[in-house]
Protein backbone atom coordinates (compact mmCIF):
# COMPACT_ATOMS: atom_id res chain seq x y z
CA UNK A 1 0.00 0.00 0.00
CA UNK A 2 1.88 3.13 -1.38
CA UNK A 3 -0.42 6.47 -0.77
CA UNK A 4 1.54 9.50 -1.08
CA UNK A 5 0.92 13.09 -1.39
CA UNK A 6 0.73 14.31 -5.33
CA UNK A 7 0.14 17.09 -7.15
CA UNK A 8 -3.14 16.40 -8.08
CA UNK A 9 -4.08 15.73 -4.22
CA UNK A 10 -3.41 19.07 -3.26
CA UNK A 11 -5.57 22.96 -3.60
CA UNK A 12 -5.61 26.05 -5.04
CA UNK A 13 -4.66 28.01 -2.52
CA UNK A 14 -7.80 30.40 -2.74
CA UNK A 15 -9.91 27.15 -2.18
CA UNK A 16 -7.94 25.72 0.57
CA UNK A 17 -8.21 28.80 2.49
CA UNK A 18 -12.32 28.87 2.36
CA UNK A 19 -12.31 25.44 3.93
CA UNK A 20 -8.89 26.40 6.32
CA UNK A 21 -10.56 27.23 9.65
CA UNK A 22 -12.92 23.96 9.21
CA UNK A 23 -10.02 21.25 8.31
CA UNK A 24 -7.96 22.78 11.01
CA UNK A 25 -10.43 22.18 13.40
CA UNK A 26 -10.99 18.53 12.30
CA UNK A 27 -7.28 18.05 12.35
CA UNK A 28 -7.31 18.80 15.93
CA UNK A 29 -9.41 16.18 16.95
CA UNK A 30 -7.35 13.79 14.61
CA UNK A 31 -3.83 14.58 16.16
CA UNK A 32 -5.34 14.60 19.29
CA UNK A 33 -5.57 10.85 19.21
CA UNK A 34 -2.04 10.83 18.14
CA UNK A 35 0.22 12.57 20.28
CA UNK A 36 1.87 11.38 23.16
CA UNK A 37 3.91 12.62 26.18
CA UNK A 38 7.13 10.85 27.14
CA UNK A 39 8.53 11.98 30.00
CA UNK A 40 8.34 15.88 30.69
CA UNK A 41 9.95 17.40 27.11
CA UNK A 42 9.63 15.19 24.47
CA UNK A 43 6.73 14.79 22.32
CA UNK A 44 5.84 12.58 19.84
CA UNK A 45 3.10 13.46 16.97
CA UNK A 46 2.46 10.15 14.84
CA UNK A 47 1.50 11.04 10.99
CA UNK A 48 -0.16 10.02 8.57
CA UNK A 49 -1.76 10.86 5.17
CA UNK A 50 -3.99 13.37 6.93
CA UNK A 51 -1.32 15.28 8.74
CA UNK A 52 0.67 15.33 6.00
CA UNK A 53 -1.74 16.62 3.57
CA UNK A 54 -2.42 19.63 6.08
CA UNK A 55 1.09 20.75 6.55
CA UNK A 56 2.00 20.84 2.94
CA UNK A 57 -1.13 22.91 2.16
CA UNK A 58 -0.16 24.89 6.10
CA UNK A 59 3.87 25.43 4.59
CA UNK A 60 2.61 26.45 0.98
CA UNK A 61 -0.43 29.09 2.24
CA UNK A 62 2.38 30.59 4.70
CA UNK A 63 5.65 30.59 2.52
CA UNK A 64 3.78 31.60 -0.47
CA UNK A 65 6.15 29.67 -3.00
CA UNK A 66 3.90 28.92 -5.63
CA UNK A 67 4.65 26.19 -8.05
CA UNK A 68 8.35 26.40 -7.44
CA UNK A 69 7.59 25.42 -3.52
CA UNK A 70 5.52 22.03 -4.19
CA UNK A 71 8.52 19.66 -5.11
CA UNK A 72 10.12 20.93 -1.99
CA UNK A 73 7.25 20.48 0.57
CA UNK A 74 6.57 16.83 -1.07
CA UNK A 75 9.64 15.27 -0.71
CA UNK A 76 9.86 16.90 2.80
CA UNK A 77 6.88 15.25 3.87
CA UNK A 78 6.34 12.19 1.93
CA UNK A 79 8.55 10.10 3.98
CA UNK A 80 6.52 10.83 7.12
CA UNK A 81 3.43 9.11 5.54
CA UNK A 82 2.78 5.51 7.05
CA UNK A 83 2.56 3.03 4.07
CA UNK A 84 1.03 0.03 5.81
CA UNK A 85 4.18 -1.56 7.78
CA UNK A 86 5.42 1.44 9.74
CA UNK A 87 4.33 4.23 11.58
CA UNK A 88 5.94 7.69 11.13
CA UNK A 89 6.20 10.13 14.32
CA UNK A 90 7.64 13.80 14.74
CA UNK A 91 9.49 14.28 18.09
CA UNK A 92 9.65 17.18 19.73
CA UNK A 93 11.71 17.99 22.59
CA UNK A 94 9.72 21.17 23.71
CA UNK A 95 11.22 23.21 26.94
CA UNK A 96 10.30 26.95 26.93
CA UNK A 97 13.07 28.47 28.89
CA UNK A 98 15.67 29.02 26.30
CA UNK A 99 18.45 28.76 28.77
CA UNK A 100 17.27 25.07 29.82
CA UNK A 101 16.54 24.12 26.72
CA UNK A 102 19.97 24.32 25.86
CA UNK A 103 21.08 22.99 28.41
CA UNK A 104 19.41 19.91 28.31
CA UNK A 105 19.80 19.39 24.09
CA UNK A 106 23.43 19.59 25.43
CA UNK A 107 23.41 16.58 26.96
CA UNK A 108 20.49 14.15 24.45
CA UNK A 109 23.48 13.64 21.98
CA UNK A 110 21.58 10.72 19.66
CA UNK A 111 18.21 10.18 21.64
CA UNK A 112 16.90 9.48 18.10
CA UNK A 113 18.92 5.70 18.73
CA UNK A 114 17.06 5.24 21.68
CA UNK A 115 13.04 4.82 20.85
CA UNK A 116 11.20 2.10 20.70
CA UNK A 117 7.54 0.70 21.08
CA UNK A 118 7.22 -2.70 22.82
CA UNK A 119 4.32 -4.75 22.57
CA UNK A 120 3.24 -8.45 23.17
CA UNK A 121 6.96 -9.50 23.82
CA UNK A 122 8.10 -7.56 20.38
CA UNK A 123 10.26 -4.68 20.63
CA UNK A 124 10.22 -2.03 17.19
CA UNK A 125 13.40 0.61 17.42
CA UNK A 126 12.36 3.80 16.25
CA UNK A 127 14.48 4.65 13.20
CA UNK A 128 15.46 7.95 11.75
CA UNK A 129 13.52 9.17 8.91
CA UNK A 130 16.25 11.03 7.30
CA UNK A 131 20.31 11.04 6.45
CA UNK A 132 20.64 14.42 8.65
CA UNK A 133 22.77 14.11 11.15
CA UNK A 134 20.30 15.48 14.12
CA UNK A 135 23.35 15.44 16.67
CA UNK A 136 26.11 18.20 16.60
CA UNK A 137 29.69 16.95 16.90
CA UNK A 138 30.06 18.57 19.97
CA UNK A 139 26.65 16.29 21.32
CA UNK A 140 23.43 18.80 21.33
CA UNK A 141 20.69 17.25 20.08
CA UNK A 142 18.02 18.87 17.73
CA UNK A 143 14.85 19.53 19.09
CA UNK A 144 12.72 17.81 16.18
CA UNK A 145 13.06 14.24 14.98
CA UNK A 146 11.33 11.89 12.87
CA UNK A 147 11.21 8.38 12.99
CA UNK A 148 10.34 5.28 11.42
CA UNK A 149 9.05 2.49 12.85
CA UNK A 150 8.97 -0.58 10.97
CA UNK A 151 7.32 -3.70 11.74
CA UNK A 152 6.82 -7.12 10.40
CA UNK A 153 3.38 -8.97 9.79
CA UNK A 154 3.27 -10.64 12.95
CA UNK A 155 3.88 -7.47 14.73
CA UNK A 156 1.27 -5.48 12.58
CA UNK A 157 -1.22 -8.28 13.97
CA UNK A 158 -0.27 -8.13 17.61
CA UNK A 159 -0.17 -4.21 17.45
CA UNK A 160 -3.64 -4.07 16.03
CA UNK A 161 -5.34 -6.47 18.84
CA UNK A 162 -7.48 -4.59 20.75
CA UNK A 163 -6.71 -4.04 24.41
CA UNK A 164 -2.69 -5.17 23.62
CA UNK A 165 -0.65 -2.67 26.04
CA UNK A 166 1.92 -0.23 23.60
CA UNK A 167 5.15 1.03 25.66
CA UNK A 168 7.33 4.04 23.95
CA UNK A 169 10.21 4.51 25.45
CA UNK A 170 13.28 6.35 25.09
CA UNK A 171 16.29 5.15 26.61
CA UNK A 172 18.77 7.80 26.48
CA UNK A 173 21.43 7.89 29.61
CA UNK A 174 20.48 11.03 30.18
CA UNK A 175 16.50 10.75 29.29
CA UNK A 176 15.00 7.78 30.34
CA UNK A 177 11.22 7.72 30.13
CA UNK A 178 8.12 5.44 29.18
CA UNK A 179 4.46 5.55 28.93
CA UNK A 180 2.04 2.95 28.37
CA UNK A 181 0.06 4.57 24.90
CA UNK A 182 -4.06 4.70 25.26
CA UNK A 183 -6.13 2.36 23.83
CA UNK A 184 -7.80 5.07 21.58
CA UNK A 185 -4.31 5.87 20.45
CA UNK A 186 -3.13 2.23 19.35
CA UNK A 187 -6.64 1.98 17.78
CA UNK A 188 -5.91 5.27 15.82
CA UNK A 189 -2.54 4.12 15.33
CA UNK A 190 -3.83 1.05 13.52
CA UNK A 191 -5.25 2.36 11.04
CA UNK A 192 -1.81 3.46 9.39
CA UNK A 193 -0.91 -0.45 9.53
CA UNK A 194 -2.32 -2.74 7.24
Amino acid sequence: MTRLITRADLMPMAEYGKIRREHRRKLVEIKAKRRLLVGPFATFHFENYDTMWAQVHEMLLVEKGGEEQIEGELAAYNPLIPQGRDLCATMLIEIEDELKRRRVLAGLGHIENSISLSFAGETVAGVPTDDTERTTPDGKASAVHFLHFRFTDSQVAKFRTPGTQIVLGIAHPNYSHMVVMPDAMRESLSTDLK
